[in-house]
């Protein structure tokens, strides 16, 4: 039986990167008595893989993991177990069964929502009014070329096709005791053959802006993950349904 859990990220747990999430998720399965299925051979593990592993020191309110079970209570039940066991700053959020046919949410997702607001003062956040402005002059390009670097190379990309919304939002926290803070809103390609991340795009924006980017002075926070299914980009977390009793 496949399952896919949705959990949140904050704290100081926003450090912790993607092996170790992965490890800490397998004890605290353990720990909080889930039937998950392992692998066959020599080397057993738990059947368990992550939509799009978030970066460190990124916050999150949309992470989400695959899992295979033998069996499973209800989504209340495994909810409440899972988040008896959690640590400060990790939280669970859904607890959802997948059609048999469906594939691993890794090789679906296709977007994701962020916001980027300045930790201290930002000059550009003076006047939202020129700000927007300014933002919709710089969406108004024919194309917003940067220079993607990889570990093993540089490559120019066009970062137009792969925005899909780009303003000036509040976002609000109480994990992260963070109320109306004024920050950007971002809708950009994610995936494993495509991956923009948000703070490419602000960098941009600002280079358009004549602007000093410094990525230290931004706390970045992803909202939400979607897949693409018949045109219409749903979260990942619509593609299952509750567990109303042990299955």
């Amino acid at each position: 039986m496949k399952i896919r859990i949705k959990f949140s990220k904050h704290g100081c747990m926003k450090f912790i990167g993607h092996l170790d999430i992965m490890r800490y998720f397998q004890k605290a399965n353990i720990r909080a008595g889930i039937d998950v299925a392992y692998s066959e051979g020599f080397n057993p593990h738990q059947v368990m893989s992550f939509a799009a592993p978030l970066g460190v020191g990124i916050t999150s309110d949309g992470e989400y993991m695959d899992i295979r079970v033998n069996s499973t209570r209800s989504t209340a039940d495994s909810i409440k177990a899972l988040n008896d066991v959690m640590v400060d700053g990790m939280e669970i959020l859904e607890f959802k069964k997948l059609p048999d046919d469906s594939k691993k949410s890794m090789s679906v997702v296709a977007l994701a929502d962020y916001y980027m607001y300045p930790k201290d003062e930002d000059e550009m956040f003076t006047d939202i009014t020129v700000l927007s402005n300014k933002i919709a002059k710089f969406m108004a390009q024919p194309a917003i070329l940067v220079t993607k670097k990889t570990k093993k190379s540089e490559k120019e990309v066009d970062l137009k096709p792969h925005i899909h919304a780009f303003n000036v939002d509040f976002y609000n926290s109480r994990q992260e005791e963070c109320l109306n803070q004024c920050a950007y809103f971002l809708s950009v390609t994610t995936g494993s053959e495509v991956n923009i991340r948000p703070e490419l795009v602000v960098s941009a924006f600002y280079d358009f802006c004549n602007a000093e980017y410094k990525e230290e002075a931004f706390q970045i926070h992803r909202q939400e993950v979607y897949a693409l299914e018949n045109d219409k980009y749903i979260p990942l977390g619509s593609m299952g349904e509750n567990i109303e009793a042990a299955e």
